[in-house]
């Protein structure tokens, strides 16, 4: 006997028992999400959860200071205190 295969809505997800949810194929490239990246659930109305990327402030800012200073500054800083 074949089993029989049920069929969903396109773009559609159900809850596990263990709350966890399978974001479409196609909202999921729409979004830019990639494999990996933290999200955070936000609740923002009956029957609506918000998906926000997580961002990392060290990656964010880290070499926003680039070119500020010449090359050998904290060199130069250090013999000063010699």
């Amino acid at each position: 006997m074949a089993e029989q295969v049920r069929k969903r809505r396109a773009g559609c997800s159900t809850i596990t028992s263990k709350h966890q949810v399978t974001i479409p194929a196609a909202a999921f490239a729409a979004a830019g999400l990639c494999v990996g990246e933290s999200l955070r659930g936000t609740a923002v109305g009956p029957g609506q959860v918000l998906l926000t990327r997580e961002s990392d402030p060290i990656a964010d800012t880290a070499g926003i200071f680039d070119g500020v200073y010449p090359p050998d500054a904290v060199e130069a800083l250090r013999d000063e205190w010699d």
